[in-house]
């Protein structure tokens, strides 16, 4: 593709879509078009596909490479393409990561494995080895503990990004913004950082990150999209406006949290006809009716931000 020989031209609001799903279960693919069309409509940097947001682990390998081959196609090459291709397994996560560079993904983003807590030894030789089976294809780390139980250290991450010169950035989860700042003065500017916690997009900025891969984008994502392109003209006056969009995006925030994510971003968008149905593969489940009333109030308090079909 054009943008895997730099992948630092991946900067932006790169957009974590949603896997929609019918009722039945199974994979919607024409929702998938539809919303990943509506996302590069909308001023998306990029488009992310198979992270937490897209419930991987509910998913057979076989099912996530379909669902990126149906991106891949509707993105056609118009902005950079960056699947989750992680899981708590190697052999999955090799066998994926393989899917997504045939298809010619620009980078992929490794979420480091779940449930088994291993050690930063354990992980810097996991991401090694993904490394060396993918010498020609960017990867970036995936660090989101809440999720792992397991928090990759800066020091691990330096370790890992001065040995491979295809390991080019991390997207970090964490609601400790001093891990931002420490993982970026251990590894240096040339790293490149995204924030996948969504209040945390705008400040990141300041410190050098180069975008975020936020999932209120999956209902706001002209609003995030300009966040970044206005703080990123350097003019007083669009900083000024980034910071207003900013605080504007707290209701659709704790939206997204009102119970397990991706469930509301689905009911909501299910709401609006972007997809077939709300339907979220167990353990999860469609929110609650208690649940559906925060929705309501927040989305009622969201002053318009969310665009309606």
């Amino acid at each position: 593709m054009q943008f895997r020989s730099d992948p630092a031209v991946i900067r932006g609001s790169i957009a974590p879509v949603v896997t929609p799903f019918l009722d039945d279960g199974t994979v919607d693919h024409d929702s998938l078009r539809s919303l990943v069309r509506w996302q590069l409509e909308s001023g998306s940097h990029g488009i992310s596909l198979g992270g937490s947001t897209g419930e991987p682990s509910a998913q057979s390998a076989a099912e996530r490479i379909a669902a990126m081959r149906t991106a891949v196609a509707e993105i056609s090459d118009r902005v950079p393409f960056v699947p989750g291709t992680g899981s708590h397994t190697l052999d999955e996560t090799l066998e994926i990561t393989a899917a997504a560079r045939e298809l010619g993904a620009d980078a992929a983003l490794i979420i480091t494995p779940y449930y088994a807590r291993p050690t930063q030894e354990a992980l810097y030789r996991w991401y090694a080895t993904v490394a060396r089976e993918f010498p020609d294809l960017p990867l970036i780390v995936y660090n989101v503990p809440s999720r792992t139980a397991v928090d990759i250290m800066p020091d691990t991450l330096r370790r890992l990004f001065v040995a491979f010169d295809n390991i080019v950035g991390i997207k970090e989860t964490t609601r400790d913004f001093e891990h931002f700042s420490r993982v970026l003065y251990a590894c240096g500017p040339e790293l490149l950082v995204w924030s996948g916690i969504e209040l945390l997009c705008l400040p990141l900025l300041a410190l050098g990150g180069v975008g975020f891969i936020s999932a209120v984008s999956n209902l706001a994502p002209s609003a995030v999209s300009r966040m970044y392109e206005l703080w990123e003209t350097g003019e007083p006056e669009n900083m000024a406006v980034a910071r207003d969009l900013h605080f504007r995006l707290h209701p659709l925030v704790d939206l997204l949290f009102t119970e397990t994510n991706p469930a509301p971003a689905k009911w909501v968008l299910h709401q609006q006809g972007r997809i077939a149905s709300a339907y979220v593969r167990p353990p999860l489940i469609t929110p609650t009716e208690p649940g559906i009333a925060r929705i309501q109030a927040y989305l009622a308090g969201s002053g318009g931000l969310v665009q309606s079909v």
